[in-house]
């Protein structure tokens, strides 16, 4: 993960970059703590936190952290030290400042954990890449509207989402490592709020306190089978929290569980990579089921999503948002079936969902991802659906379905959501012209003489079955403009319109154009 991510995740109001000779792209491989009466140990790609010296008083440490290759330093800055900024710009370090109030354990904590799931995701390489704690939070809060902050056990942040609205006390204090109003905490206690979050799935609503400083909340325990991992607060923003937030929630709750359990005991990562290893053939379709508590007799399908309109961006921010797209698609696939599994490969996103009931609404639960994707992230993204089968031995024929579909909308399709029945003679042909485009020898090259404009009047002409009118408002021509250009296409190609089946092979290969 680049510092540039990391500065990213912590965000105000934990530190702030005050020089960066060498730029912010370098990557941060760990988190270490400097003391000035220790002996500095750095590595390159350090991110170096001097605690117990502040301000110019941080210089040699400073100095020494850029000599051994450090990425980055954070100091506790008290006001504007040049001096602090000059020893970092000749050293090559980038200087970033932390509050006064920030306690250096809750920062240590925060860090590592961004770098530790960057280093966990890359190391997955395939499977269900959900992006990191700190993405899952930004997600989470697109799709709630509200602010979210992601907690463990002992109410210690984990992870939280930038937001432009105001943040109350309690989240400030949170964020900062500190403790909330004791008088709040004592009535969320006596509420028995804390209780319902560990004792199961249940969306926790609770009523603002102005007297306190306090906004409205929602909140969902993070559950592990019964076992409870933490909890998501969303604060309420400058909108109102809604049922749908809620809904929305409690799939979130399912998707970060996997996120926390990985980062506990780093083999339970494996489950990354059961969809993955299913589509690849490397595993059996009923360990799988087994492994995820679904039952492998009863009927199960595939989507596949495809994010389009980013062929322009460079590739850190072009896989920036396909795992933004994978932690959206996670968490709606999550709400709907807690068995969900969700996986990269090769470009796109697969999702599994198992256990389905009869007319399982796949439709709108792909078009309610497409839509979310679209209006809270401004991502462009292509579903497709693959057929239910009877079980889960079977899911690879949905898999190919799915495919299938996809490969027609990217090709000449310009729908978001779509299954084979929907699109069944577009597929086809899709399809078709494929083989055409990888075959060349079996195209009639007279069609290759045509020009554009001939044959686009051509093609419209014969797609509306010789009808020149209809035609030629296709095009927006007079009719007798169409009438020449298809005499004179027939004229420099040397073919006879006549013929029924060179109609029919032009009707094709004039698609390839």
């Amino acid at each position: 993960m680049s510092l540039r991510q990391v500065l990213i995740a912590l965000g105000d109001p934990l530190v702030e970059v005050q020089v960066a000779p060498r730029g912010l792209e370098g990557d941060v491989l760990d988190v270490v703590i400097l003391d000035p009466d220790d002996t500095p140990d750095v590595r390159p790609g350090d991110l170096g936190l001097i605690v117990g010296a502040r301000g110019r008083a941080a210089s040699p440490l400073v100095r020494a952290a850029g000599a051994g290759g450090a990425v980055a330093v954070a100091v506790k800055v008290d006001t504007p030290s040049p001096v602090l900024r000059q020893a970092a710009a000749d050293a090559g370090v980038a200087l970033l400042a932390v509050r006064p109030e920030v306690r250096w354990e809750h920062l240590e904590a925060l860090a590592r954990g961004v770098v530790h799931n960057a280093r966990v995701t890359a190391d997955a390489g395939v499977g269900e890449v959900l992006g990191d704690l700190f993405g899952l939070a930004q997600t989470i809060a697109s799709l709630t509207g509200g602010i979210v902050s992601i907690e463990d056990t002992a109410s210690r942040v984990l992870a939280y989402s930038r937001s432009t609205d105001e943040v109350d006390e309690l989240r400030r204090l949170s964020i900062l490592g500190r403790q909330g109003p004791e008088p709040y905490l004592k009535m969320l206690r006596e509420w028995g709020v804390y209780q319902r979050l560990r004792s199961g799935e249940e969306v926790v609503r609770i009523d603002e306190r102005p007297e306190l400083g306090i906004r409205r909340r929602i909140a969902v325990g993070i559950h592990a089978g019964t076992q409870p991992l933490g909890t998501i607060w969303v604060q309420e923003g400058g909108t109102p929290l809604t049922e749908q937030a809620e809904r929305a929630l409690l799939g979130a709750a399912r998707v970060t569980a996997l996120h926390l359990v990985q980062q506990r005991e780093p083999a339970a990562a494996f489950r990354e990579n059961l969809l993955a290893s299913l589509l690849d053939g490397r595993m059996d379709a009923e360990a799988i089921a087994e492994q995820i508590g679904a039952d492998p007799d009863k009927p199960a399908a595939v989507v596949v999503f495809a994010l389009r309109g980013q062929e322009h961006a460079d590739r850190t921010e072009h896989e920036l948002r396909r795992a933004e797209m994978t932690s959206l698609i996670s968490v709606h696939a999550a709400s709907y079936r807690r068995s969900a599994l969700v996986s990269q490969q090769s470009g796109r996103t697969y999702a599994l969902l198992t256990d389905l009931p009869p007319k399982a609404p796949l439709l709108t639960l792909t078009k309610e991802i497409v839509a979310a994707a679209r209006k809270h992230m401004g991502l462009r993204v292509q579903g497709a659906i693959g057929s239910t089968v009877p079980t889960v031995n079977e899911v690879m024929i949905s898999r190919a379905e799915a495919d299938r579909v996809l490969d027609a909308m990217s090709r000449d399709l310009d729908a978001d959501v779509a299954t084979l029945e929907d699109v069944r003679s577009r597929v086809l042909i899709s399809e078709t012209l494929a083989l055409l485009a990888e075959h060349p020898r079996i195209r009639d090259p007279r069609l290759a003489r045509l020009d554009g404009e001939l044959a686009r009047s051509l093609l419209a002409y014969l797609d509306e079955f010789g009808d020149v009118k209809s035609a030629a408002a296709k095009l927006h021509v007079h009719p007798n403009t169409l009438r020449y250009r298809v005499r004179r296409a027939a004229e420099v190609g040397g073919f006879d319109l006549d013929d029924p089946l060179l109609r029919l092979f032009a009707q094709l290969q004039l698609r390839l154009g």
